[in-house]
């Protein structure tokens, strides 16, 4: 599970509800949120934080923190 999968999870977040919301189908992000190799666009973080009504910087901040 990626960084946004465990994001998602931790928030008991939709990935259906979110997909809709955003307009890209259940199955581009169920690879963003499983996939290691698949990579996030600011584009989707934006759009993600968006419909779940949280910062875009907190999302930012919580995945990729080091």
């Amino acid at each position: 599970m990626t960084a946004l999968g465990l994001y998602l999870a931790k928030k008991s977040i939709s990935k259906a509800g979110v997909s809709e919301k955003i307009g890209i189908s259940r199955s581009t992000l169920s690879e963003l949120t499983l996939n290691e190799s698949t990579h996030l666009r600011a584009k989707e973080l934006y759009l993600i934080a968006l419909a779940i009504d949280v910062d875009p910087c907190e999302v930012l901040k919580e995945l990729y923190q080091r």
